[in-house]
This record gives structure tokens, C-alpha cells and sequence, in this order.
């Protein structure tokens, strides 16, 4: 078994694992755009993605964290949702997107996907904190994903999504077995909302990673929007033990463990 990754920018990774190709957050607009977020926030695209959609080849399973910001899902990554064999997302993002192939999840909820000369990949949504406590029905659902192969008890990858460090990602660090993990970070902030922070800062990652203990943490989600408030020249003196992926370039990661 093994895991390639090939971060694209922004959330947006194409994980390669044991046969199945998957996609993280599709986003793939051209930058200098703004995009309203809701509540008077908004954002503006200040890098483009180091792929194309249409050269990504074969995307079996998108997951998506939420459907509602455009720094998760922009226009292209939108346009890309039809191709792909299954979305798994948040429970009023299904109902948003309206089709067939969109499952939506609870934190806590599983799908299990056949392969037919691969592992079954059983997908389970967890729990994100999109902003500071209360803030979810502004804010909106959002979920991260476990990934697990076969029979293995050994998450394959954890996904954080979009969330602060809160009890229940504290709690499910400590309890998973993790292979890969990808942060999303960038301590996002609004000057339309002041100190109050919507993402991970690199020393809640350190906290995370410290809990989890998986074999590999990799930073993403960091870069490429004006909301990031945490420099990438900080993340990196923060965390210099992390795989900092370049863009574009596929990394191996090595070989799940089951």
C-alpha cells in the first residue's frame, strides 16, 4: 500500500492511496477574484492553482468539508463536481449541490465505498468548529474526513477541515491511530469581526500534532487568500518538522500501515 500526495494550493490536495484518487476542497479559479463570505467578511484569491482540473485524470472521490465558502469550493472547483465518481460532504451541502452521486454526513457518519481490484475506503465525517463557540449557525456545517482501507482499524488519513482547535478534535486526536495527517490552518481572521479566529494557527497544529502523533502532518490551506493571517514564514519556523509539500510536485508519503 502506499500514499501520494500532490498539493494543488489552498485546501486542495489529490491524495493517491492504495488505488483510490482522491480530491480535497476543488478549487481551481484563476486568481485576483473577491469572494463575499457572508456577515460581511469576504476574500480575495491572490494564487492560482499549480494544476488544472483537467489534468488531474481520474478523480474517484471528492471531499468536500463545506460547499459554502468559495476558498473550499470556487466556480471551477464547482464545475469539476459532475466528473467524479462520489462527493462526501456536509449534510446541507448535499441537499445545496442536489445530486445523486452527493452523500452528506454528520460528524460521526461513515460511507463505505466498494473498489473493485483496491480495498474498500470507508469515509467518516468529523467535527469542525468553523469559528469561535456559537458561531455554527452563522458559519455554516463543516466536517473533516477519517479515511480507512479494508479492515484496518488504522485511520489512513485524517483531513481536519476547516475548524479551530476544540474538545472534540482534541479528543478524537487522542484517540485515533493516524497515518497522514493534513492540517488545515491559517489562522483565518475578518477585520469586519475583529480578534475572533475561523482556522487553525501553527501552534494549535503543534498541539494537534503533539495529541495525534501520526507518522506524517502536513500543512495545508495556509496560502492563497487574503483571510490568512498567520505568514507561511511563520507556519514553517512553527512546525519545521511537518512535510511542506511544493505544489504541483507529488510527494510519497510512504505506506499506510494496516
Amino acid at each position: 500500500m502506499g500514499c501520494r500526495l500532490t498539493h494543488l494550493g489552498g485546501p486542495t490536495v489529490l491524495v493517491e492511496l492504495d488505488g483510490w484518487r482522491i480530491l480535497t476542497d476543488p478549487t481551481f479559479d484563476p486568481p485576483g477574484r473577491r469572494y463575499g463570505f457572508g456577515l460581511g467578511t469576504s476574500s480575495t484569491k491572490t494564487a492560482g492553482p499549480a494544476l488544472a482540473p483537467d489534468e488531474l485524470g481520474r478523480v474517484d472521490v471528492v471531499l468536500l468539508s463545506h460547499d459554502h465558502h468559495a476558498d473550499n469550493l470556487d466556480d471551477l472547483g464547482r464545475a469539476l463536481l459532475p466528473t467524479v465518481g462520489t462527493v462526501v460532504t456536509t449534510v446541507a451541502g448535499a441537499r445545496r449541490l442536489a445530486a445523486p452521486h452527493v452523500v452528506g454526513l454528520r460528524a460521526g457518519g461513515e460511507l463505505l465505498l466498494a473498489g473493485d481490484d483496491r480495498p474498500p475506503l470507508t469515509v467518516r465525517a468529523t467535527p469542525c468548529r468553523h469559528g469561535p463557540p456559537l458561531s455554527g449557525p452563522l458559519v455554516g456545517q463543516v466536517v473533516g474526513f477519517v479515511l480507512t482501507l479494508g479492515e484496518s482499524d488504522r485511520a489512513a488519513l485524517w483531513m481536519t477541515g476547516d475548524t479551530v482547535l476544540h474538545g472534540p478534535v482534541r479528543r478524537l486526536a487522542d484517540r485515533l491511530d493516524i497515518d497522514v495527517l493534513l492540517l488545515h490552518l491559517g489562522a483565518v481572521r475578518f477585520p469586519s469581526t475583529g480578534p475572533l479566529r475561523y482556522s487553525m494557527s501553527s501552534t494549535d497544529a503543534r498541539e494537534l500534532v503533539r495529541r495525534a502523533d501520526p507518522r506524517v502532518a502536513v500543512p495545508v490551506h495556509y496560502e492563497g487568500w487574503s483571510h490568512f493571517r498567520e505568514p507561511e514564514t511563520h507556519a514553517r519556523r512553527t512546525l519545521p518538522d511537518l512535510t511542506w509539500l511544493v505544489p504541483g510536485r507529488p510527494t510519497d508519503v510512504g505506506a499506510p500501515t494496516g
